[in-house]
């Protein structure tokens, strides 16, 4: 069940103001660590991506999962694309996966995003950001990195730029020996 159009807008607009709260933090701090996961495994799901494919996170065992919970209207989210875009590309043919989460939007706004921002990587719709709030999400960005058995190793809160060499080596090192 959805919340009513009023409560969603609300949600969104304090999320809205929750990721430029952040985005502004960031820009004083520097950029958002990987620090060790310190709470329980969120759940697993099944969700769609803009073209309407299933995605469930348990399809993706034996992979090391980057879940990036994100907006299109969220400016750090948007500003981290790119880069995680390029770290998938630099992890190709590994064990490694990407899944961007968009927080309740419509289709329709998450693909004219990747019009603009095209990332080789799904992007899956938390319509009614139930996979969000069942992975503690409150601010935007948020990742989380998966290790191959599916169990939460790392979280940042905050923009990232995913293909800084330490950011790589720290994922690299996760990743399952063949």
């Amino acid at each position: 069940m959805s919340a009513p159009a009023p409560l969603a807008a609300r949600l969104r607009a304090t999320l809205a103001a929750l990721a430029l709260l952040l985005g502004v933090v960031s820009n004083v701090s520097g950029a958002a660590e990987l620090k060790p996961w310190g709470g329980d495994p969120g759940p697993l799901f099944a969700l769609r991506d803009a073209n309407g494919r299933e995605h469930r996170l348990e399809d993706y065992r034996g992979k090391v999962v980057l879940l990036n919970f994100w907006a299109t209207w969220c400016e750090p989210c948007r500003n981290e694309m790119p880069s995680l875009d390029r770290l998938g590309k630099a992890l190709a043919g590994q064990p490694f996966a990407i899944l961007a989460i968009d927080l309740g939007e419509s289709d329709a706004a998450v693909k004219r995003f990747l019009e603009q921002v095209p990332v080789g990587f799904p992007v899956l719709l938390d319509r009614d950001m139930a996979v969000a709030k069942g992975w503690s999400v409150r601010l935007l960005p948020v990742t989380i990195v998966l290790d191959a058995e599916g169990y939460p190793r790392y979280r940042a809160i905050g923009e990232v730029e995913w293909d800084a060499p330490s950011v790589e080596k720290r994922l690299r090192a996760l990743l399952p020996k063949r």
